[in-house]
């Protein structure tokens, strides 16, 4: 799902000091993992309009294995659901990526970092696909009274038949209400990615709910625009952090 598992890292138990980005935003943010800390979440993310599904479930591992370095895998399973074939189920695609913070200046409260990402064909719901990478760029500014923008975006190489290569972006603002919650929203935007496919549009809301200092609940969702018809997002997710 495009830009679904941008799963960056935030660091909860930072919530006072500054917003936090990443999931469960389609946007990402150029902050790493903390080295040699973790960071998982237990996710179900969906696209869908009336009796169409596309929902993928799953783990998110993010582990800060330098300074400044965040190791990812997404690991899902595919839950698909339309009026001809009904349900179906199976593995979803493996993604494997490297964030990289090259700019971190704590007191203009600006970062920078790129972000690659394989993702494997190992769905067995969508046969015929072949590996796909995205390359972008994401910047963050933090402001006083915990509030940061962030976004950013890149180009997919979406090789097969009937592909398209295609720019993604998004922007997100997020701002902080006490100590244990995170509110925000944000606006993505993805070109064609098939010779018969519409640009999409998404728009959506966010919340973070901190329920300890090594525990969150995460959710998300908006409706999305695909050649002139309205359909929705929806994230939710248990991030566990040591």
């Amino acid at each position: 799902m495009r830009l679904r598992h941008a799963l960056a890292a935030f660091a909860l138990g930072a919530i006072p000091a500054s917003a936090v980005a990443g999931p469960p935003y389609l946007t990402d943010d150029p902050v790493p993992t903390d080295f040699g800390h973790w960071e998982i979440y237990a996710f179900t993310a969906g696209d869908g309009r009336r009796s169409t599904l596309d929902d993928e479930s799953g783990v998110d591992l993010n582990y800060g294995g330098f300074k400044d370095v965040q190791l990812t895998a997404t690991v899902p399973l595919a839950f698909s659901h339309d009026r001809e074939s009904g349900w179906r189920t199976g593995t979803g695609d493996l993604e494997l990526a490297a964030k990289y913070r090259f700019i971190h200046d704590e007191k203009s409260g600006i970062s920078v970092a790129v972000f690659p990402r394989v993702i494997l064909p190992t769905s067995t719901i969508a046969n015929g696909e072949r590996a796909r990478l995205l390359i972008p760029v994401w910047a963050e500014k933090d402001f006083p009274g915990g509030t940061s923008l962030f976004g950013g975006g890149g180009f997919e190489i979406n090789p097969g038949p009937g592909n398209r290569n295609v720019w993604q972006a998004g922007a997100a603002l997020t701002q902080n209400v006490g100590d244990t919650l995170s509110l925000g929203a944000e606006l993505a935007r993805q070109g064609r990615d098939s010779i018969d496919g519409t640009p999409r549009t998404d728009a959506g809301v966010g919340a973070i709910l901190k329920l300890s200092s090594h525990s969150s609940l995460l959710a998300s969702g908006g409706p999305t625009w695909t050649d002139h018809r309205t359909g929705y997002h929806v994230y939710a997710a248990l991030g566990l952090f040591f």
